[in-house]
């Protein structure tokens, strides 16, 4: 697709306008910001995650090159109807919402879940993305995948007993470094004060949760299938994807190119962003 009108370029995610578009009968919310034209980026965000999760250190560097799509899933935030059992099943809807835009190519940036329910997409459609990015993810039946239901609980418990950000305590180390990096992350995530997306329900959560732990408990998938250019990132200490994971997929996915930040956990890309954001801007360049 391709947009012909004058209206200015967005380039700031606290900035892009909300939108929504039917398809399958549901409803998505999504927003979309730089130039239109060519090849999006379509963004595929972590388990609990609204619109309103997306690092906009991440987002607006992209956003300055190219046509940067983010969404909700089904039942999630601003999306209507009920959130899917399987990942495989999210796969399909994002597919379905993907299609209702009118693309037939994409790049796919994606984040912990949205990198399980990315390489199912891949899997089943192989010629719909021509780049991909996998952050802080592992592949379907990963050692130990099934335990993020415990780590999760147990990190939320810990949250609200600190009266702090669950995001605090999943993403990144409890030293002072780690610490630092996760106040400056909560604290970006709030930069859009205008149209924020509704927060996820309790069921919804739960029901994410549980297909996280199928997809970690289900046989692997034929990873061979992924052909295309692949940037593969995560911290060294990921409690929630452990980061042997991430050299899992490394290993299986043949080509693609690894990056273990140091010192970081979950959201190792966000401690790191200033190195990361460059990297990810000329993967997906080339």
């Amino acid at each position: 697709m391709s947009d012909s009108s004058n209206e200015p370029i967005i380039t700031s995610y606290a900035k892009a306008p909300a939108k929504t578009i039917a398809a399958g009968g549901v409803t998505y919310a999504y927003r979309e910001l730089g130039p239109k034209g060519g090849i999006p980026v379509v963004f595929f965000v972590h388990l609990a995650a609204t619109l309103d999760n997306w690092d906009p250190r991440i987002i607006d560097p992209i956003a300055e090159h190219r046509h940067v799509i983010t969404f909700d899933q089904r039942g999630v935030g601003a999306s209507s109807g009920k959130v899917p059992d399987t990942l495989e099943a999210a796969a399909d809807d994002a597919y379905g919402f993907i299609s209702a835009l009118g693309y037939t190519t994409i790049d796919v940036f994606s984040f912990s879940m949205g990198g399980m329910i990315a390489q199912d997409l891949v899997v089943t459609h192989p010629d719909l993305v021509r780049r991909l990015i996998l952050t802080g993810t592992g592949p379907r039946g990963g050692k130990d995948m099934d335990k993020v239901v415990g780590t999760t609980y147990w990190d939320i418990l810990r949250a609200t007993l600190t009266r702090s950000d669950p995001k605090e305590f999943l993403f990144f180390n409890r030293d002072a470094e780690g610490k630092r990096a996760a106040k400056a992350f909560v604290k970006r995530l709030s930069e859009r004060t205008v149209d924020r997306d509704k927060a996820i329900g309790t069921k919804a959560f739960q029901t994410q949760l549980k297909a996280i732990q199928r997809f970690g408990r289900s046989a692997p998938s034929d990873l061979s299938k992924i052909t295309q250019p692949t940037l593969i990132a995560n911290g060294d200490n990921d409690r929630m994807v452990p980061s042997v994971l991430s050299n899992d997929l490394h290993r299986r996915i043949a080509g693609s190119e690894l990056i273990i930040y140091p010192n970081s956990g979950h959201g190792g890309i966000f401690q790191y962003w200033e190195r990361f954001a460059p990297v990810a801007v000329q993967f997906l360049a080339e």
